[in-house]
């Protein structure tokens, strides 16, 4: 029995990066063995193994063979006969096709150490064509490896694959599991890039795939294409490290613009409900985490009146917070709010621009919250004042407070 790292942790190690996490492969032994070693099994679908101090995954080497369309259909083959090299050619990169030994000995049959010099992403065998999630795979890693090409042989594979139906038998969670990953990664731009030249974002994402070739009104936006804009917004929120609902927020912002009316072109007017209708329909089919969905619900929603809020008087303001449910949920309004400021920022010489809107809607904010409710609502009613009176004499103490605040 002998035991190697590989993928991630040692294509990380040759590029200089940090290494997290390790997982190891195992050739030559049985899955009673690894129990008899002390190994904990937890594969599901496969022999994979926790070691017993370092809870490390090891998986036996194994072979697949493709039995059914989709992200599942695979029969694994795991028996000691299986070598070092037959475990690698099932991998998806060459880059990530590459094991390291006990003495520190890299294993590179494939040419990955090659490929990681010359920065391109390149598959392995032509078995990647069973497997529909290297797809995502490798436009994630387009995402994350920004001075990587992706190699032409590699694309038109990809390309095959979509034009035979392989995407639409991915399950909602991988995808989801996928995008979001590539949401997080240093460009995620060039995940979508990836994903249109492929022609998997029409299947997977045709409410995004839609905007590219949509005008926009040039003095609001100088890149014109909705398109373009939408990758400007989602490489601010990269650099401006937010989080996932944010970049989830900011990948759906604009989806009404792909409906808008050619005979309204470039104007996009009631494009906000338009996304929210769409980004309920793009949430249900992926199985988006509440979390997200809801964030972006009200970039999509109230995105255009957050830009527009530093011409609204201290009414409007509160009615807005009203509206983004600020009050009880402060830290998503500040969500919201970092979500607009990527938008207003992923525009062609907009990327240095400050947003003012974010820290006066938060100063106002704090004002409306200072406002003591309980202190208001217990004099009215010494006043005989009950019912939606009181509700109006606290909105109208908030508005008083947002004016001071704002003025």
């Amino acid at each position: 029995m002998r035991t190697y790292i590989v993928g991630g942790a040692v294509r990380d190690a040759l590029l200089g990066l940090p290494v997290n996490d390790r997982d190891w492969v195992v050739v030559g032994a049985t899955p009673h063995e690894m129990i008899a070693a002390g190994y904990l099994p937890v594969g599901k679908d496969f022999p994979v193994f926790l070691h017993p101090q370092t809870r490390e995954e090891y998986a036996l080497a194994r072979t697949e063979r493709k039995t059914a369309r989709g992200y599942h259909g695979f029969v694994f083959h795991a028996e000691p006969d299986v070598t070092l090299e037959q475990d690698l050619a099932r991998r998806d990169l060459t880059i990530n096709a590459m094991a390291q030994d006990e003495h520190g000995l890299v294993i590179d049959p494939y040419g990955g150490r090659a490929d990681l010099q010359a920065r391109v992403l390149r598959h392995v065998t032509d078995a990647f064509r069973e497997d529909p999630v290297r797809i995502l795979r490798v436009t994630r890693f387009a995402a994350r490896f920004t001075r990587f090409s992706l190699a032409p042989e590699t694309l038109a594979l990809m390309r095959e694959m979509v034009d035979a139906g392989e995407v639409d038998a991915l399950v909602p969670e991988r995808v989801w599991q996928e995008l979001a990953r590539g949401l997080m990664e240093e460009r995620p731009s060039r995940m979508f890039q990836v994903l249109r030249e492929c022609g998997a974002l029409e299947r997977l994402l045709p409410e995004v795939e839609r905007l590219w070739g949509v005008p926009q009104r040039p003095e609001y936006h100088p890149e014109i294409d909705a398109g373009l804009h939408l990758m400007m917004v989602l490489d601010m929120s990269a650099r401006l490290a937010a989080p996932l609902p944010v970049r989830f927020a900011c990948l759906t912002h604009d989806l009404g613009k792909g409906t808008t009316p050619a005979d309204v072109l470039p104007r996009h007017i009631g494009h906000e409900e338009r996304s929210a209708r769409l980004l309920r329909d793009v949430c249900e089919r992926l199985r988006v985490p509440v979390e997200c969905r809801e964030l972006a619900d009200v970039v999509a929603r109230e995105h255009g009146n957050i830009h527009r809020s530093g011409d609204f008087a201290a009414a409007a303001v509160v009615r807005l917070l009203e509206r983004c449910d600020a009050f009880r949920k402060p830290q998503r309004f500040d969500a919201v709010l970092l979500a607009c400021e990527c938008d207003a920022r992923g525009r062609l010489g907009c990327e240095e621009t400050p947003y003012p809107q974010r820290q006066r809607l938060r100063r106002a904010l704090a004002a409306a919250q200072a406002v003591d409710a309980r202190a208001i609502a217990a004099s009215a009613q010494q006043q005989g004042i009950a019912g939606p009176r009181i509700g109006e004499l606290i909105h109208q103490a908030r508005v008083e407070a947002v004016a001071q605040a704002t003025a």
